[in-house]
């Protein structure tokens, strides 16, 4: 069975599953409204109403990284739709509910898979803008907290307009609308409701730092060095059930034009090579990588030549 799907015409570019991700970015949308109506207008007794705040705005950052690595992430590598306009709203709608353009993140994450979360040059950098090891010391990655927690202020999205310029000036134009927009609505909370935006800006910032935690255990303990065993899996059943087959990871960074859909079939089809190669298997979902007893860095396994002149696609839809 082919994993990766063909275009076909209708409404859905390459699947009808594509409905789900797509109706979940609605229901994202719709339970940001839920809480900020929840905060503003619910009057309860604050015995009630804290700890009820509180885990909607814990829920809300977890639904970042489980958009970001699901919802948006397969729109990236497998486009939606058929229609351009169509996908064009659906990164907009993205962008509203992760309040980050989903332009910029299309193109970081391009360059993610160019350097598959490569070590650093002689000089110190790395293609990969978020590789793990990009702030890393003797050939080592990151502290796993550092990185979570500091990545996001580390984020140069002008930069990154002005790279996406440089090839593509309509895209960039739709990169710098969206983060105009999530601009307008981050400063438009607070004249709406100043109070809600100083609960809803931690929430956020929570959510965008668990979404680089489940990155960082998407690579830790991979090879940057050997195509197939560059990204580190999760075969955990909730865990890819609820985020779109994302623990598939070490099989995405393999063949990323694979679809979502398919991800289990291309783990049966390479399941023998992997082995062979030491692909790094992780038993909880990637977000909490740190409780598996393998959470260490191990020395490369050293493979033949062959291995490593895999030819793969490019992440470009």
């Amino acid at each position: 069975m082919s994993t990766i799907l063909p275009k076909k015409p209708g409404l859905f570019r390459y699947s009808a599953w594509d409905a789900i991700p797509v109706a979940f970015g609605l229901v994202h949308l719709l339970y940001v409204i839920a809480m900020y109506w929840a905060f503003t207008y619910l009057h309860l007794r604050w015995q009630i109403k804290v700890p009820l705040m509180a885990a909607m705005g814990i829920a809300y950052g977890y639904s970042i990284s489980w958009n970001i690595n699901g919802i948006s992430h397969n729109f990236i590598h497998n486009r939606y739709f058929n229609s351009p306009i169509l996908n064009r709203a659906m990164s907009i709608l993205i962008s509203i509910d992760c309040c980050f353009s989903q332009v910029i993140y299309d193109y970081i994450h391009r360059r993610h898979h160019i350097g598959n979360s490569d070590k650093r040059d002689d000089k110190g950098e790395t293609i990969d803008l978020i590789s793990i090891y990009r702030h890393g010391r003797d050939g080592h990655a990151e502290n796993v907290w550092k990185f979570t927690f500091g990545s996001f202020f580390r984020e140069q999205p002008m930069l990154v307009y002005r790279e996406i310029k440089a090839h593509d000036p309509a895209e960039a134009r739709w990169g710098l609308f969206e983060m105009g927009l999530t601009g307008v609505m981050l400063v438009g909370g607070f004249f709406l409701n100043w109070k809600f935006m100083l609960f809803f800006i931690p929430c956020w910032y929570f959510g965008h730092c668990m979404s680089y935690l489940n990155g960082y255990f998407e690579h830790f303990g991979g090879n940057p060095d050997v195509p197939m065993a560059w990204g580190v899996s999760s075969y955990h059943k909730l865990y890819n059930w609820v985020w779109f087959n994302n623990g598939y990871h070490a099989e995405h960074h393999y063949r990323p034009r694979a679809h979502w859909t398919r991800m289990k079939e291309l783990r049966d089809q390479i399941e023998e090579e992997q082995r062979e190669v030491g692909v790094r298997v992780i038993k909880p979902p990637h977000a909490f990588g740190f409780l598996d007893p393998d959470v260490v860095d191990r020395p490369l396994v050293p493979v033949k030549k062959d291995q490593l002149e895999h030819v793969l696609e490019p992440a470009a839809c």
